[in-house]
């Protein structure tokens, strides 16, 4: 389990990492810089919340299939031994869980 949480908070700083890069635009006339860097923050919130989330129940579910010999049928199927709980995704975000190959992702609803 030790290894589960170092390899989660590696992951979780490679990520806040590569997300430090200056990919915003500059303001548009007319609208206050305050504003455009409110807008900004919340949505790299966002998306940074979504990533985090998707690669913790990644790990969660290839521990879940090390020890279980198979992908569960539900995410639910991964609490409280795997995660203790599921994230709550941003509104007009979903997660799509395909149990097939386990593999999560956030997508829009």
């Amino acid at each position: 389990m030790k290894t589960f949480h170092l390899s989660l908070a590696a992951i979780t700083a490679a990520i806040l990492v590569a997300g430090c890069g200056n990919n915003s635009t500059p303001p548009s006339q007319g609208s206050t810089p305050g504003t455009n860097y409110a807008t900004t923050l919340v949505n790299a919130n966002k998306s940074g919340n979504s990533t985090i989330d998707v690669s913790y129940l990644n790990q969660a579910l290839q521990l879940y299939i090390t020890q279980e010999g198979h992908y569960p049928k539900t995410l639910d199927e991964l609490k409280p031994n795997y995660v203790p709980t599921l994230p709550m995704m941003p509104p007009g975000m979903k997660l799509d869980y395909d149990s097939t190959n386990g593999t999560v992702k956030v997508v829009a609803q």
